[in-house]
């Protein structure tokens, strides 16, 4: 295994985005991808999802948040640029966040469709 504090060349980020990460982007030295959401409430939900996850993580990502949206960045300020950790807590962010219960036919049902009350993230 890659040793996951090397840095990655720019190059060999946008291949592995593309690869695996396609609605994340790379600017500015972070790999970023904005969310969004249905309300505030719901961007607060987001915003807390991925604190958990970073938290348990120990990666520590830059987030900046709207009344509907949330966009979060990752960079390893240790490594001073984009490794292996960056694109392991990304996709944990978008597992979690893109999941959807109710298109999986399990019990999970997930949120109600069609009420505004219920509304949640917006899904890609």
């Amino acid at each position: 295994m890659a040793d996951r504090k090397a840095v990655i060349p720019p190059d060999q980020v946008e291949a592995r985005l593309k690869a695996e990460l396609p609605k994340w982007r790379l600017e500015d030295g972070w790999i970023r991808r904005t969310y969004k959401t249905q309300s505030w409430k719901s961007t607060l939900m987001v915003i807390n999802t991925i604190g958990h996850l970073a938290e348990a993580a120990w990666h520590h990502p830059d987030i900046t948040a709207s009344y509907a949206w949330v966009e979060v960045r990752l960079m390893s300020h240790d490594a001073k640029g984009i490794t292996g950790r960056d694109f392991e807590l990304a996709s944990k962010i978008e597992s979690v966040v893109q999941w959807q219960p109710g298109a999986e036919g399990g019990a999970l049902e997930g949120t109600p469709q069609g009420d505004q009350r219920f509304a949640y993230v917006k899904y890609d």
